[in-house]
């Protein structure tokens, strides 16, 4: 892959690529058309985001009208069918954002989030609900969010005590969720609720709310993080939120925790190829950074170690990326199950761990300062193995296909 390297950040700690990478790589997956779409989506990294990224690390969070850009632009809900508004494309384009943000550090821009939302409305919603959400997804008017965490239920879903209660045509919810990515500037919540907490995980719905002059709704704090610093993660509140029982997703109560289930598969794909665009940046830095860098007489590069560790690190990045690949392909075509998914979600993650704290390690004390973009590598990627299902789940649902 070449890139046209960017002149000028305006003062942004982000360096330009070199034109050549080190992980020169074209995806089975891609076409002509798709590289038209990786340019336009490469411009609008390179001009709207990395310039302003840090930033939106020091306020935690990016500014609203981002959204409303990109969704002109057409970066916003490109899997999704342009009878609904959005760009028509599949799930290569989807990852094709995705690279292109990864492949420069970016993780202050929540869209992979609002892309799952639009995905649950998709796949879940009625006619009616589709066409009025999923345009004003595309467009950016509303920011897309999910809201599954509580203080006290993370990973186990049925723990969650949220509640939803049906009155007349109303539901009513009573709440607090945390950790939810997208959380300050979310416009339409999916709300993961008990609307019969006796019925166990068939208890569980999705209650999609409009938050805009919603009564008892309310966004709490902007959670100060070790990584990821440009994401708004917030917390919110429900307290006696009433929306019309057309905002249930599905055509009845109880299918929540199975609607969640069938489209982790995606999630977690996605979640696995930042890793690897993200480990792709890293080696280009490291390599970059050694090649320059001297002690005792020669540059880092030279030597053995050095030369070793990343040989390491390379093939560790190749084998993600023909994993994922094979991820992604399936995923365009239906055929991505749970598993594969899971495996490529732990085993990626876990290795992009790893990763960057050898690269990181190559930096030497440069490494630990904030103003190298290897350091938000390191920190931005240690959340990878927790959320989209943390990664000792990932284990148990791998364990038992055996």
């Amino acid at each position: 892959w070449t890139r046209t390297p960017v002149s000028g950040c305006h003062g942004c700690s982000i360096p330009p690529l070199r034109e050549t990478l080190v992980t020169e790589h074209r995806s089975a997956w891609m076409d002509d058309e798709l590289e038209m779409f990786r340019d336009a989506a490469r411009r609008f990294v390179e001009n709207e985001i990395v310039p302003n990224d840090p930033r939106w690390r020091e306020q935690h969070h990016v500014d609203r009208d981002l959204w409303t850009k990109a969704g002109e632009v057409g970066l916003l809900c490109t899997d999704i069918p342009d009878q609904y508004g959005g760009v028509g494309g599949d799930a290569r384009h989807e990852a094709v954002v995705v690279e292109e943000m990864g492949r420069r550090g970016i993780t202050s821009f929540g869209h992979m989030v609002h892309s799952i939302l639009a995905h649950y409305v998709l796949n879940y919603g009625s006619e009616a609900q589709k066409l009025d959400w999923l345009p004003r997804m595309a467009s950016g008017e509303l920011v897309g969010a999910i809201a599954m965490t509580e203080p006290g239920a993370g990973s186990d879903l049925q723990a969650v005590k949220c509640r939803a209660v049906r009155e007349g045509d109303h539901y009513v919810l009573n709440g607090a969720k945390t950790f939810i990515s997208n959380g300050l500037h979310a416009g339409l919540v999916g709300v993961v609720a008990k609307t019969d907490p006796a019925k166990g995980s068939k208890g569980i719905s999705i209650i999609m709310v409009e938050t805009k002059d919603l009564p008892g709704y309310r966004v709490g704090r902007v959670l100060d993080k070790i990584g990821q610093n440009g994401w708004d993660t917030a917390e919110m509140f429900f307290d006696d939120c009433r929306v019309t029982a057309s905002c249930l997703l599905g055509p009845a109560e109880g299918q929540g925790f199975v609607q969640l289930m069938r489209d982790l598969p995606y999630e977690r794909a996605l979640l696995a190829l930042g890793g690897v665009a993200g480990m792709e940046y890293a080696l280009q830095l490291t390599v970059d950074y050694t090649r320059t860098r001297k002690a005792f007489g020669q540059a880092l590069l030279e030597m053995q170690n050095t030369r070793f560790k990343l040989a390491e690190v390379k093939t560790q990045v190749h084998i993600a990326r023909v994993f994922i690949d094979d991820c992604i392909a399936k995923l365009r075509d239906g055929t991505l199950d749970t598993v594969t998914a899971s495996m490529a979600k732990l085993w990626i993650t876990d290795t992009q761990c790893r990763v960057m704290d050898e690269c990181l390690q190559l930096f030497g004390g440069y490494g630990y300062m904030k103003e190298y973009p290897i350091s938000q590598l390191y920190a931005d990627s240690r959340v990878q193995r927790i959320y989209g299902g943390a990664n000792e789940i990932m284990k148990e649902i791998v364990a038992r296909s055996l």
